[in-house]
């Protein structure tokens, strides 16, 4: 008798463990989700700082740009203006 109330303790003790395990495989699961979509979550990020690096850069040029031409353009317009007057 004694044997199978040990029997008995160890089936209990066995399905215990075995649920606590399918639990932590559960939750490892959802940890492994959550870790996988924070690594996205950083590349993403990543690619958002190169980007905006890459536009900072473009705008600077492209008002280096317009500065160079307001520059042009009015010195043409000041030789425009001398070739007025002398005519």
């Amino acid at each position: 008798m004694q044997v199978f109330k040990q029997h008995c303790q160890i089936a209990e003790e066995y399905h215990e463990v075995k649920k606590e395990i399918a639990l932590l495989e559960e939750r490892k699961k959802e940890l492994i989700a959550k870790l996988d979509q924070a690594e996205k979550q950083k590349l993403d990020a990543a690619q958002l700082v190169r980007e905006f690096e890459a536009l900072t850069e473009e705008n600077r040029t492209l008002k280096m740009a317009q500065s160079q031409c307001v520059e042009q353009l009015e010195k043409l317009r000041i030789q425009y203006q001398k070739r007025q007057g002398s005519s």
